[in-house]
């Protein structure tokens, strides 16, 4: 094993898809920045199982992670910024079958479209799932085809925005008694925080090792 040491790239080396598809290949393991806290309010037994797709889509200004803004409607995370995704099916074969599938479902981007590089650290809500997120590279997609009864919009947000630290906040609040501290990113309009955010973390401690 090598003992020497590599520099650290920059910003922009961090949010390129060389940089990318080199840390997913090394197979590096990095401890998770955040992993939830589902289970103060759920034994490990009661945790379903999910999956949602971290798209990084190819734009000629380069990468971006394409979000989706869901509906107000929704029982769970309603008018929440989430990625595309959901619970696994029995018939799902991986996590990554879970994410794709659901992210046809919701916003019509086709499988074929998608280069699968890996998984992040398992991601717990209080709403009861034990999230898989699967990272995957994306063409430019096609016009999307937005299921309207869960998702008002889908929007992208540059990947280096997310790599700089002085866009990431950590905040506290009281929830059914207890103190819960979860990671926010404010994107222009846009609050992007919760389960969301703390996957987007982790995304970050893998890129920035």
């Amino acid at each position: 094993m090598s003992t020497g040491t590599i520099a650290s790239p920059d910003l922009s080396e961090r949010a390129s898809e060389v940089w990318l598809r080199q840390c997913f290949a090394s197979g590096r393991a990095v401890a998770p920045i955040a992993s939830g806290d589902g289970h103060l309010w759920r034994p490990a037994e009661q945790l379903r199982a999910a999956a949602v797709l971290v798209p990084l889509v190819r734009r000629g200004a380069g990468l971006t992670i394409l979000l989706t803004q869901r509906t107000d409607h929704l029982y769970d995370h309603a008018g929440q910024i989430s990625f595309p995704g959901g619970r696994a099916e029995a018939h799902d074969a991986s996590p990554a079958a879970t994410a794709l599938r659901e992210t046809f479902e919701e916003i019509g981007l086709p499988h074929a479209l998608v280069e699968v590089l890996g998984e992040l650290p398992e991601y717990t809500t209080v709403t009861g799932y034990r999230v898989i997120p699967v990272v995957g590279l994306v063409s430019e997609p096609p016009a999307l085809k937005l299921d309207a009864f869960e998702v008002a919009e889908a929007f992208e947000v540059p990947l280096a925005f997310f790599l700089d630290p002085a866009n990431h906040q950590r905040n506290t609040l009281q929830y059914q008694g207890r103190t819960r501290h979860y990671y926010a990113m404010p994107f222009e309009q846009r609050y992007i925080w919760g389960a969301t955010a703390g996957m987007l973390m982790n995304l970050y401690a893998l890129l920035s090792a």
